[in-house]
């Protein structure tokens, strides 16, 4: 069994604030754990940039300098490797590859990305932190096809790319939802991408016909916002709140259709919940967003609003063909995107790198 050092750049895996980020690197330390291996949380430091502020990133740079220097004189002598979750131009490693160098132990990345357009500008800095950090990785997984265009381009011949696919932390999928009831959507209430895929949902609400009922699962400094985009629905919206694993699970059994346009989601890990729970899903054909979802005709972007109404009011018309595309989804999750899929793509590329230093 191996020991294994976790990084996540952007935020720590037990931080307080509930985030996607936060949700996959937990997910990722109890797949790489669950053979046996110990995985150790090996920092906390924060280096997250979220407006471009030279002077902040300097500091982060001097503060990830010191915690280095910590991590080489005390990581414990047996750790086999480093895995660090999601470098990007934002929130590079600035750790691992110094740690890593000095111990002499292999350096794997997970969801990395390199943002070439970010090598000028506010961020150069930390984009070209990135870039290095990841031009030091013996493996990098990506988790999107797109990301895989990405680092395919600046691939460097020490190094590997390999396929991770999302994955929820489940062993078994629940019982399949009878895909009745109201339609649910769910997305934290951000301004942005979270906000624009609100707009289209609304938009396409307001061209379906005949009766129908949505909760939005949700919450965040937006809210105003998006509840004035449904207004004009009355009751025919209802808004549950942010709410707990166990309390969306219990929403997803006995829903209808998870909706939900997935503007510029790296992927999404709602989809991945909805269909586990059997339910089909009514979303955009977006880069992320169709690799994680089971194969279907989902609407082009260019369709716009139109194209994600046509598809949902399909949805709602039948049925029958509903709980076949929830049943499709379900099985699909169970194939691909449950935790021991994960554990098997990781270990199988990264045994070898440790064992090839013993």
């Amino acid at each position: 069994m191996a020991r294994v050092a976790f990084y996540a750049p952007m935020k720590p895996p037990d931080h307080p604030t509930p985030s996607g980020d936060r949700e996959m690197a937990r997910n990722l330390m109890s797949a790489i754990s669950a053979p046996g291996d110990q995985v150790d949380l090996i920092s906390r430091l924060r280096v997250h940039d979220k407006t471009g502020d030279a002077a902040l990133q300097q500091s982060k740079r001097a503060a990830a300098d010191d915690e280095a220097a910590r991590l080489i004189a005390e990581m414990p002598a047996d750790t086999a490797i480093w895995v660090t979750y999601h470098n990007y131009y934002k929130a590079p490693d600035l750790l691992g590859p110094q740690v890593c160098a000095a111990r002499d132990i292999p350096y794997v990345q997970v969801e990395s990305t390199r943002a070439s357009s970010r090598l000028s500008g506010p961020w150069h800095a930390f984009a070209r932190a990135a870039h290095q950090a990841c031009d030091a990785a013996r493996i990098i997984f990506y988790q999107t096809e797109n990301d895989r265009i990405a680092l395919q381009r600046d691939l460097n011949d020490c190094q590997r790319l390999v396929r991770l696919d999302p994955f929820l932390p489940l062993s078994h999928v629940p019982a399949a939802a009878n895909c009745t009831g109201a339609m649910v959507a769910v997305g934290m209430m951000r301004y942005g991408d979270k906000l624009a895929s609100y707009r289209v949902l609304a938009d396409a609400l307001d061209l379906l016909t005949g009766a129908w009922h949505l909760n939005i699962a949700g919450d965040g400094p937006a809210r105003d916002e998006v509840e004035a985009l449904f207004a004009p629905f009355g009751d025919r919206v209802t808004f549950l709140g942010q709410l707990d694993q166990s309390t969306l699970r219990s929403v997803y059994s006995r829903s209808s259709v998870l909706v939900w346009p997935g503007v510029n989601e790296a992927y999404g890990m709602i989809y991945l919940e909805a269909q586990a729970a059997g339910l089909p899903v009514a979303a955009q054909d977006r880069p992320g967003v169709r690799d994680v979802l089971s194969p279907a005709d989902y609407p082009t972007v260019d369709l716009g609003a139109r194209g994600l109404a046509d598809y949902l009011q399909k949805l709602l018309n039948d049925p029958d063909y509903r709980r076949k595309l929830g049943r499709a989804a379900q099985t699909y999750v169970t194939d691909n995107h449950l935790i021991q899929n994960a554990t098997t793509q990781f270990w199988s590329a990264v045994r070898p790198l440790i064992e090839d230093r013993v």
